[in-house]
């Protein structure tokens, strides 16, 4: 397949905008209006818990994955050409033509992406994430040191790419640093969210579809307390 075509559809593909319709075909919310405004898992995770920000999260990982691992094996073009699939993927979900140019931080796709250029570097990026998130309750902090982490990892562990690789990632951890711009101006002033134990007081409920219909208030019923037909009473 021609490798331009393809790197429109891995744009496309990244810019599927996972916690957008999630939040709006399952519980009713536009979370570009809620928690921080951010289209990625943290945000879902923040306004809608964890059952919602689960999947949004595998599938934004997936969207960085496929083209890869995928449009890589079908182009025949260059090994070169998966990176700037990934690049597409990652711009596709921060800037999503599906809704105005507005998107995640690129954080779970990046993974996706080094998902299928090296496992090893992925890895060490998430424990430190683990670790990051559990010491200190914040979620951007530890984005932030996971997207620094991969670079460092690419030095000690085997992958594909070389030296385009390694560059590809610290140009990868620079944008996320620069996309937590606003997290790090919270941090500095102590205003971040942390997560723990009322995170889940605010969780909007996925929307009833089969609710039972409300029962008759009290101007409507007769005097025998059963329901009255207003239109028989007038």
């Amino acid at each position: 397949m021609n490798p331009l075509l393809l790197l429109v559809l891995a744009y496309l593909l990244g810019a599927i905008p996972t916690s957008f319709w999630v939040g709006r075909s399952l519980y009713g919310v536009d979370l570009r209006h809620e928690g921080s405004g951010n289209l990625g898992a943290t945000n879902t995770l923040r306004v809608l818990g964890w059952k919602a920000a689960l999947p949004v999260m595998l599938v934004d990982v997936g969207k960085g994955w496929l083209p890869v691992w995928l449009f890589s094996r079908l182009d025949g073009a260059p090994w070169g050409w998966a990176l700037a699939y990934g690049g597409a993927a990652i711009l596709g979900h921060v800037f999503s033509v599906w809704v105005r140019f507005r998107g995640g931080k690129g954080v779970a796709t990046s993974a996706g992406v080094f998902l299928g250029l090296a496992p090893l570097a992925v890895l060490a990026g998430f424990v430190v994430w683990m670790a990051t998130a559990l010491t200190t309750r914040i979620v951007s902090p530890a984005s932030i040191l996971a997207a620094l982490t991969i670079p460092i990892a690419l030095l000690f562990t085997p992958h594909r790419g070389g030296d385009a690789l390694l560059a590809f990632t610290v140009g990868l951890a620079a944008f996320v640093l620069w996309a937590h711009r606003g997290n790090v101006r919270r941090l500095v002033r102590g205003e971040e969210h942390r997560f723990g134990r009322s995170l889940g007081r605010h969780v909007v409920p996925p929307l009833e579809t089969d609710a039972p219909p409300d029962p008759p208030d009290e101007a409507t019923r007769g005097a025998d307390g059963t329901p009255s037909n207003p239109e028989t009473s007038r």
